[in-house]
């Protein structure tokens, strides 16, 4: 298992490593060539360049030897420097920029054609957040990572290769302190694995209280009660429960790290290899003072090398590797539904037919809707009705493909809505829903869905929509503050009522309304009936409403109890049939007359 878990840390290492080359090869090449480039010259400066000078002072040779060298290595370092300090200032933002767009595009497009029912599956929901909040930063991490490492590793064979030239043996003591620091570094890397995944439950804890300490949506209710005081009381206990969850992988990794970098490169480096180097520069003559120095900051920087491939990147590799891997996952997940060939648009409404429809949720065994058969023909104006959790919204997203019908089937104009290219099908109806969305867009994009509104029918839309608040710039104003400090607040109600002039500018063969006057006070609610059964003459209009005083204006009515239809009719003949809809009507009514 571990085995299989380092080759996929491995694997997707490399994966993120092509993506990354595959939308910014620039920024590989550069990444690389241009650190190694710069720390090169301060890796040999260490090594050959001080033997140099030492050989040169104790030898009695000229001294200007030594200032031409350090010309030289002055002249080597600043165009260094200069190649570097233009890639990192001028071309690497670019580069960053490319990357992240790259890897956002990647995931819209993902998430774009994923069917709506994976957003029930908490596992792709929470793959889709983690890559959303995550991946440019671990993109980064993993580029970052691939060059430290290649720094090392040259810096480790360039200086290596110095010291064989003028003492293999010091190699020696080298291998042996790397053979000592590398298990001891997967120690580390397994404490550090087993210390993320102990803090994970307590890392959501506290990012649940940051939401609610700092999101508009809590304010309120942390003022006006007593929420905030025991909010506070539990992100304390988390706190404290973080300190005593990772004490003890804490006192394993100071140990671990003291054994790892202290012992072997004491002993074995700087008192080994400074006795051996001493004994032979000093007593027996055989090295210079120069290769003294040379071998001995050669063999402690090949060791800090080592310590650092074996236990940092180590730790670093496998952490952006479960990142990544949930990317992958992400990327890989398969769309179930399967769209048909059908491209039909129809410019008028046709007969929608529901035959033995039934539905469960992905994952649940319990049907949300039984057997429902109903029939909507061309113009006409149906309400759903019922209960919550009596499968309104269901329907409503069946018909518009959201999902699939577990059994039985749903036709318009006589065919088969599986039959229809999903995007084509779509273009047949304009939906309202009850979590509409308003966008930092203009008003006349907000009610366009589009950035080149026709502005005379996104008014006369929003008229159709009651809405009649003059905006400053009119159709040009821009909604919300988050791309403009300008940018008009609106109400409720009157965000809703753009969401519901939307229904009226796309031309379109049939209208979902779900909620349509859910924030609207009666008054406004009537104005709003009467305007929609006025704009809407022109399509089939299928709603869902709470308040049975929207269902009067509706030619057929459906009234829904656990998943069927327990009443079909218009209002009248509902409430002369003195049912459950008739019950709900009335008792609503009576609330309206007591205010």
């Amino acid at each position: 298992m571990k085995n299989k878990e380092k080759v996929s840390s491995f694997k997707n290492y490399v994966y993120m490593l092509k993506f990354i080359s595959k939308h910014t090869p620039f920024m590989v090449f550069g990444y690389l060539f241009f650190d190694v480039l710069a720390n090169l010259p301060w890796t040999l400066s260490n090594v050959v360049l001080l033997k140099y000078i030492i050989d040169v002072a104790t030898e009695g040779e000229a001294l200007y030897r030594v200032a031409i060298a350090l010309v030289l290595f002055v002249a080597f370092v600043v165009v260094t420097n200069l190649c570097t300090t233009l890639f990192y200032e001028v071309s690497m933002p670019k580069q960053k920029e490319k990357l992240y767009f790259a890897i956002y595009k990647t995931i819209y497009e993902k998430a774009a054609k994923m069917d709506y029912e994976a957003y029930d599956n908490p596992e792709y929901y929470n793959d889709l957040v983690l890559a959303m909040n995550s991946m440019n930063e671990r993109a980064y991490a993993v580029l970052s990572n691939t060059q430290d490492i290649l720094t090392n590793i040259i810096g480790v064979i360039t200086i290596g290769t110095v010291i064989v030239t003028i003492d293999p043996v010091c190699l020696v003591f080298v291998a042996v302190c790397v053979a000592i620091m590398t298990p001891i570094g997967r120690l580390i890397a397994k404490v550090n694995v087993d210390r993320t995944e102990a803090m994970t439950p307590l890392d959501r804890k506290n990012l649940y209280f940051s939401r609610v300490f700092y999101l508009q949506d809590y304010a309120k209710e942390l003022r006006l009660s007593g929420a905030g005081k025991m909010i506070e009381d539990r992100y304390n206990k988390n706190i404290l429960d973080r300190i005593k969850t990772i004490a003890p992988y804490l006192t394993k990794q100071w140990k671990l790290y003291f054994c790892q970098e202290s012992l072997p490169m004491t002993i074995l480096i700087y008192l080994g290899i400074t006795l051996l180097m001493g004994y032979k520069a000093i007593v027996t003559k055989e090295v210079s003072m120069g290769d003294f120095a040379a071998t001995f900051n050669g063999a402690a920087s090949i060791s800090t090398s080592v310590f650092a491939i074996t236990s940092q990147f180590a730790i670093s590799i496998r952490e952006n590797g479960l990142y990544v891997e949930k990317f992958r996952r992400f990327m890989n997940a398969k769309e179930k539904m399967v769209s048909g060939t059908k491209t039909t648009v129809f410019d008028k409404p046709v007969t929608i037919k529901f035959e033995n429809v039934s539905f469960k949720y992905p994952g649940t065994e319990k049907y949300v809707l039984k057997n429902i058969n109903l029939e909507i023909s061309p113009y006409k104006k149906i309400a759903l009705v019922g209960y919550n959790g009596a499968g309104k919204t269901t329907l409503t997203n069946l018909l518009l493909r959201l999902y699939d019908v577990t059994e039985g089937v749903i036709k318009v104009n006589g065919v088969d809505i599986r039959d229809w290219d999903i995007k084509a099908y779509h273009k047949n109806f304009a939906a309202v829903f009850q979590d509409f969305s308003l966008f930092g867009a203009t008003l006349g994009e907000n009610v366009s869905m589009d950035d080149i509104p026709d502005k005379d029918k996104a008014s006369k839309a929003l008229k159709a929509a009651s809405f009649n608040r003059e905006l400053p710039d009119g159709m040009d104003s821009i909604l919300l503050k988050e791309f403009d400090d300008n940018g008009v607040s609106l109400s409720g109600g009157e965000a809703q009522k753009i969401a519901i002039s939307r229904a009226f500018y796309k031309n379109c063969a049939f209208a979902v309304l779900d909620e349509p006057s859910a924030n609207l006070d009666p008054v406004a609610e009537y104005s709003l009936n009467q305007s929609m059964a006025k704009a809407a003459d022109s399509k089939t209009v299928l709603f869902i409403s709470h308040r049975l005083s929207t269902t009067v204006m509706a030619d057929e009515i459906y009234m829904l109890e656990n998943g069927e239809i327990i009443e079909h009719g218009s209002h009248e003949e509902l409430m002369s049939l003195d049912g459950k809809y008739a019950y709900m009507f009335r008792l609503q009514a009576e609330k309206y007359a007591e205010r």
